[in-house]
């Protein structure tokens, strides 16, 4: 069974909101997925140990071997790609938690292309389609997405930066129960 980029999203969501009791319809919802595909997602993350089943309907990011996956993996499976100047969400070193720690001029910081974004500058691909409106709505998971994506795409320091960072709000997020 090969990962798709939308687990990674499913996990990262439910990392992010570790007290939320979730449903795969709930999930779906919340980001821009059917319930079908939430469902097929932990399926193939409980299958690649990045997630754990104990009992039907009840499932958990393993976070220790997320955390690896995406320190050590994401960059290569899944390669963020660079584009055009456009309107949109920042991302990787423009968004928090990095943008407070690195000095970014106005208009370099990647977004993702989207309408409801508030910034401009290069585009860089979300890891899954529905990530920028799904990030809009959770701030918990944007920051994680925006570390995700300067470990996908920035330079040797951002990337050691982003990788503190997101070990560290991984293994904070984790402190509370998260079986769903």
């Amino acid at each position: 069974m090969e990962l798709k980029p939308q687990d990674l999203l499913v996990l990262l969501k439910v990392a992010a909101n570790p007290s939320q009791p979730w449903t795969y319809a709930a999930l779906g919802e919340a980001l821009s997925m059917s319930a079908s595909e939430t469902h097929a997602s932990v399926k193939r993350a409980v299958a690649a140990g990045l997630a754990v089943a104990p009992a039907r309907g009840k499932w958990s990011p393993v976070r220790a071997n997320l955390l690896e996956f995406i320190l050590h993996g994401v960059r290569y499976v899944w390669p963020a790609t660079p584009g055009p100047v456009k309107r949109g969400v920042l991302t990787a070193f423009g968004a928090e938690p990095l943008a407070s720690k690195l000095s970014v001029t106005a208009g370099e910081a990647p977004v993702w292309a989207h309408p409801a974004g508030n910034a401009k500058g290069p585009t860089l691909s979300p890891l899954y389609r529905t990530a920028p409106h799904a990030a809009l709505a959770d701030p918990a998971l944007h920051r994680l997405l925006a570390l995700l994506d300067a470990l996908r795409t920035g330079r040797a320091r951002e990337r050691a930066l982003a990788a503190e960072l997101i070990e560290a709000e991984l293994m904070q997020l984790g402190s509370s129960n998260d079986v769903s």
